[in-house]
């Protein structure tokens, strides 16, 4: 199974407990090819360093402990991102100009057919291979709806925290090449996830269960903690993700994910304590 993530060197923690919650959750036999893109646009923002090797090493030793086929691989994606992205009207994006990675799976060889692309800042709560194993053959990508989205844009505008690719079909329909167009011509209020939905030719439609950006319901596949709406005791937003330990127990108050919580702790220290 492929699996990418994107992000800065302060994706670590997100990295570590998302995969865990995979590696946790997950019957499969079958390995784990672990992708995480990044990259070093520091002259933008003093925090934009690309996730050290040696973090990466450690993430890799850590998905090893599960299956020794397991891996963790970086993708330095620096010098494409100065290419086709440098200066464009989304380089101050939402996010982060991280969010913007995704869009270059289609320039670096040798990628997978076939690969899920996950947002850090989520935890799996059930296995992944009932989103896996759904079969995208005829479609670009399989997604879910985003939350609020489909109340304020369109009931089908999907979260782009949750993609499960074709990348075959991808390259056939020049989907991510349309929307690097749109990510250097247009300003998009959601940068990414606006321009894949706009360029868009085929896509299947996912329950919420697998992208659940609000709730935890027992059949919930992906807990997605993406900043939300709270209406107690005033109306207000909260963006709290699952590597805020305390603040994730005092807001939510899951017990669900206790298991990889406490891994996520060991793990955290054992690597503070051999980098220290």
């Amino acid at each position: 199974m492929n699996i990418l993530f994107s992000g800065n060197d302060k994706v670590f923690d997100g990295v570590l407990t998302a995969s865990l919650s995979i590696f946790k959750r997950t019957e499969t036999k079958e390995s784990f090819k672990i992708y995480v893109m990044t990259m070093d646009v520091s002259h933008l923002n003093p925090n934009y360093k690309a996730i050290s090797e040696d973090k990466i090493f450690f993430l890799d030793k850590v998905a090893k402990e599960y299956n020794p086929e397991n891996s963790v691989v970086r993708l330095d994606v620096t010098e494409i991102y100065n290419k086709e992205f440098a200066g464009s009207p989304n380089e101050q994006c939402y996010c982060s100009p991280y969010t913007l990675l995704r869009l270059f799976m289609d320039l670096i060889p040798d990628m997978p057919d076939k690969i899920l692309y996950l947002d850090v800042d989520i935890l799996l709560n059930r296995d992944i291979s009932l989103l896996y194993d759904i079969d995208v053959t005829d479609y670009e990508y399989a997604a879910a709806r985003d939350h609020y989205g489909k109340y304020l844009i369109h009931p089908n505008y999907i979260n782009a925290g949750v993609l499960l690719f074709n990348l075959k079909k991808v390259k056939e329909t020049g989907l991510l090449q349309k929307a690097r167009e749109l990510i250097k011509t247009k300003k998009l209020t959601f940068a990414d996830q606006s321009a894949i939905y706009r360029s868009t030719t085929r896509k299947l439609m996912l329950p919420q269960k697998f992208n659940d950006q609000k709730f935890l319901w027992k059949d919930t596949v992906i807990r997605h903690f993406s900043k939300r709406l709270f209406y107690l005791p005033y109306p207000h937003t909260e963006n709290v993700k699952q590597w805020n330990v305390s603040r994730m127990y005092r807001v939510f108050g899951y017990n669900q994910f206790d298991d990889v919580i406490y891994e996520y702790l060991y793990w955290k220290g054992k690597y503070e304590h051999e980098t220290c």
